[in-house]
């Protein structure tokens, strides 16, 4: 059995959204393993929803793959990680067009995007292997590594087996708290909502995973939305977070988590009420 068909049996695979989904993984995971092939992992850690869902078990999906600098270096590219990237890929029947993001503005992230073959782009992952079914639509994974990143985090070494066995360094699961926390108060999503944070928070707090609360200092002191670093409590914290359910349109937080589980169920307890609720259990 190939390693592609390995890969695929740990899914339920019901409709093309399945296919789809499970697909999106198995690149991001051979993306982590090309990161392992040219040593990435000694000057980055990988944390975010995609890090949660394929250490943790998360049960969504995840779209992108974000990475935390272990030191501030601006001069940091990801063009040399590039080639293990194409190469890893490359080994499994697989070519990828790989690209860096041109920047709109100056930024602290350094991006790539690896893309699927479609009619519309007309570039990235042709499949030699008959093994994987043409999906007739785009994937998409954006790689983006913070140059500037705040500190304060702790990481840890994560196995992986598969496409063979290696360790990633991830953040570990109270700075990946830090990190959610910090996207679910204060990212800016115009009049988007994003369930996606609020399903992971849900997840952090049933898990019981403490907050490193240090660390989401650091990330909301950079980001501008604390001031007075030293005198700011976790009481303070939690005064935030009630606001923000306060002003959190429930239908519009299920509408956009709902093409990344695979039962929706999970989701119909979700109210106002619920989630201040679960503030209270951090």
């Amino acid at each position: 059995m190939s390693i592609l068909n390995q890969m695929l049996k740990k899914y339920t695979i019901n409709s093309s959204d399945d296919y789809f989904n499970a697909i999106r993984e198995i690149f991001q995971e051979i993306a982590l393993a090309g990161l392992y092939r040219g040593n990435f992992y000694s000057k980055a850690a990988f944390y975010g929803g995609t890090a949660l869902r394929i250490f943790h078990g998360l049960d969504r999906f995840s779209e992108d793959m974000d990475f935390s600098l272990l030191e501030i270096n601006d001069d940091f590219s990801l063009d040399p990680f590039l080639p293990y990237l194409k190469k890893e890929f490359s080994a499994l029947g697989i070519i990828v067009d790989l690209s860096i993001k041109e920047k709109k503005q100056h930024s602290n992230i350094d991006s790539a995007f690896l893309k699927a073959d479609s009619t519309v782009y007309q570039i990235g992952i042709e499949f030699e292997n008959s093994e994987i079914i043409d999906i007739g639509r785009q994937v998409k994974i954006k790689l983006e590594v913070d140059k500037k990143p705040p500190l304060k985090f702790q990481t840890e070494d994560k196995l992986l087996l598969q496409p063979f066995s290696f360790y990633a360094k991830c953040f570990d699961l109270s700075s990946l708290f830090a990190g959610k926390m910090h996207a679910l108060l204060f990212r800016n999503w115009k009049n988007r909502v994003k369930g996606r944070d609020w399903f992971d928070f849900e997840w952090y707090v049933r898990s019981n995973v403490p907050l490193n609360f240090n660390h989401f200092k650091e990330r909301a002191f950079q980001s501008g939305h604390l001031v007075d670093y030293d005198s700011f409590t976790k009481k303070d914290l939690i005064e935030i977070l009630h606001a923000k359910i306060d002003e959190l349109d429930i239908n519009l937080a299920k509408e956009d988590i709902i093409r990344f589980i695979e039962d929706d169920k999970k989701i119909e307890i979700w109210s106002k009420d619920y989630f201040h609720q679960i503030a209270g259990m951090i």
